[in-house]
């Protein structure tokens, strides 16, 4: 089954990595098995304790992986793009889920029951190990945000960022807000909007607007880096 974006149409098994290495006929195997879902911004596509059946393959827009604390506080353990996949769990266990997934955006994505693709990693076991690659990397970055948030300062941490997000380029346009981009990073809304001021009084970065970032010193901003 093919997903269908602003009129333009691609299959969510061409995009997400795990597939990209079957033959034309094993991806047609996996399209027979796959429907099409589609979310509006801020809608759950499942909670905390919820029981997923399915792997969910993003296509278009972003969704926010996170967890609250007893008193309600957001932690953001990741947010995911088009190409991403999500629900993996349901895979390998009937446990169901420690986090919640949201909607940032309007998005659309392809679903695949879990026992039928089960089948097919019995068939082709190049699917499970490329699956179990793809949670190696993100068990390397959890825990690459873990020393991050309980090593580092905030300026930091923050600094680190805009360096990553900046890919480069002396313009960043935030994908999240700015409320979310904390909460990614182990921090308030208040304390990163003070450290992007601070930052801004010192001359590293312009803010325009409420998601458009200029670096106007990088390498001021690599030496908070080193500064640690």
């Amino acid at each position: 089954m093919k997903c269908y974006c602003h009129g333009q149409t691609a299959t969510c098994i061409d995009r997400v990595p795990i597939f990209q290495h079957l033959t034309a006929g094993e991806k047609q195997e996996v399209a027979q098995i796959t429907r099409q879902k589609s979310l509006a911004k801020g809608e759950l596509l499942y909670g905390m304790g919820d029981q997923v059946h399915s792997l969910f393959v993003i296509h278009s827009g972003l969704v926010k992986l996170y967890r609250l604390s007893a008193a309600g506080k957001e932690q953001i353990l990741r947010v995911m793009e088009p190409g991403d996949f999500l629900g993996e769990l349901a895979l390998f266990t009937s446990s169901p889920m420690q986090h919640y997934a949201e909607a940032l955006e309007e998005c659309t994505m392809c679903v695949m029951e879990a026992s039928r693709l089960r089948e097919l990693m019995a068939k082709y076991p190049s699917i499970a190990f490329k699956v179990l690659e793809e949670l190696s990397q993100r068990l390397e970055q959890t825990e690459q945000l873990l020393e991050e948030i309980s090593l580092h300062s905030v300026e930091r941490r923050l600094a680190q960022a805009l360096l990553d997000l900046s890919a480069g380029s002396s313009e960043i346009e935030l994908a999240l807000s700015k409320k979310d981009l904390a909460s990614q990073m182990g921090m308030t809304s208040e304390t990163l909007s003070r450290k992007l001021s601070s930052f801004e009084a010192q001359g590293l970065i312009e803010q325009v607007g409420q998601r458009r970032i200029i670096i106007r010193d990088r390498r001021g901003l690599e030496g908070v880096l080193e500064r640690g």
